[in-house]
């Protein structure tokens, strides 16, 4: 493994391709259980990183994630904005001074640090329907080097039987079983889209 910010700023430009492929998909899954928008806010919000990247032109893994942060927050309207926001602004203090992320441990504490940042802002936990039952999986496989497709995909699909207990999705109550989460959606990607570069 050998990440710098030329390999983070590609996963992140892959993140942003994938998003836009899939917005109109996203707010479907969205439109049963939420506002019907999470597409379209998130494409939003990459289409301004990618803008923001351009201009500043960051020469650090820990500078490229903080102009993630700073659009998403502007940009991503609902509680996707807030909540991948902070956990991009976590993973900026985790990487002040890496030049290179070289193992699964330096890798599982940077994305632990973005999960940490998700589960304080959110007040949400695994099983809550939500981001959180990607991101607590991968990081658990990343910490046992076993990070895969299968383990992403599982733990999006798994959110389909959940009853939701945070956001949008709480209001409709046992209604939101039998859909997949938005948001656990889009860190799927966030994550696949990793994959590559490990």
């Amino acid at each position: 493994m050998n990440i710098t910010v030329l390999e983070v700023q590609a996963w992140l430009d892959d993140f942003a391709k994938k998003i836009e492929e899939n917005k109109d998909y996203l707010s479907l899954l969205d439109t049963p259980i939420g506002d019907g928008d999470h597409g379209n806010n998130m494409s939003r919000g990459m289409a301004e990183y990618k803008k923001s990247l351009e201009d500043k032109q960051p020469n650090t893994i820990s500078d490229t994630f903080k102009i993630l942060a700073m659009a998403l927050i502007s940009k991503v309207g609902g509680a996707s904005g807030p909540l991948y926001g902070t956990a991009f602004m976590n993973m900026t203090k985790a990487t002040v001074g890496i030049d290179v992320i070289s193992s699964y441990e330096e890798l599982s504490k940077v994305i632990e640090q973005g999960q940490i940042g998700i589960s304080t802002r959110g007040k949400a936990d695994f099983g809550d329907k939500t981001m959180l039952d990607v991101w607590i999986p991968v990081v658990s496989s990343i910490k046992d080097e076993n990070f895969n497709d299968e383990i992403i995909e599982n733990a999006k699909n798994a959110t389909k039987d959940l009853v939701a207990k945070k956001g949008r999705a709480s209001y409709v109550g046992e209604r939101a079983i039998g859909h997949i989460d938005p948001g656990a959606t889009s860190s799927s990607y966030l994550f696949e889209t990793l994959l590559n570069y490990i």
